[in-house]
């Protein structure tokens, strides 16, 4: 079971679900497009993922899922470990 982490939203798990999944490396309005959301916003959780470690930046645009996001996804992390930089 993962753990809840008060900052994360629903779109934050399919972001991430959608990364592993797909096991690709993409940008914020790829993903979108294939969750339904938009790409604005899926960009501003990407940068939110980011900061608590769950993505990583590759470039200016794209973003893939880090081997603390897919311990995430596997149930694996205490939710202490995801905190944001910026917080």
């Amino acid at each position: 079971m993962r753990p809840r982490v008060e900052w994360m939203t629903q779109a934050d798990e399919r972001i991430l679900e959608f990364l592993l999944e797909k096991d690709i490396i993409a940008s914020p309005s790829v993903i979108a497009a294939n969750i339904d959301y938009t790409g604005e916003y899926i960009s501003r959780r990407c940068r939110k993922l980011a900061d608590g470690g769950l993505l990583q930046r590759v470039d200016a645009s794209n973003y893939r899922l880090t081997e603390l996001g897919e311990r995430f996804l596997e149930g694996e992390v205490d939710p202490g470990e995801i905190e944001l930089d910026n917080q």
